[in-house]
């Protein structure tokens, strides 16, 4: 499943998110795997709006064992102060994009 998502950061945090990102905690990045997500990038404009991106077997899966593990729990608790959303944590309230075009498939389905 590829997932695809947008999110905002408060744009008078747009440097420390930056320099937060650039090395992420070591342990935050195993919670990352061991959730089944691969393929993992975040795109960030100027204005702060952040376009994700990742590929999991099972989205409802790897937002479960997430929300479960205590490494997430801290991460996100640190972050929360970075974005522009609703209460709760950030990964749990991103909104999904909706794909429309996929190459691959396409030239798939003409035989190229």
């Amino acid at each position: 499943m590829k997932v695809c998502f947008e999110i905002r950061v408060k744009p008078e945090r747009l440097a420390e998110y930056r320099h937060r990102h650039a090395a992420v905690w070591p342990e935050m990045l195993k919670a990352i795997e061991r959730s089944g997500r691969h393929n993992y990038s975040l795109f960030l404009r100027e204005d702060g709006t952040i376009i994700g991106y990742f590929e999991v077997e099972s989205l409802d899966d790897s937002q479960a064992i997430l929300a479960a593990d205590p490494v997430t729990a801290r991460w996100e608790a640190e972050m929360s102060e970075f974005f522009v959303t609703p209460e709760g944590r950030a990964d749990q309230s991103m909104k999904r994009l909706t794909e429309v075009f996929d190459l691959e498939q396409q030239l798939a389905a003409i035989g190229s």
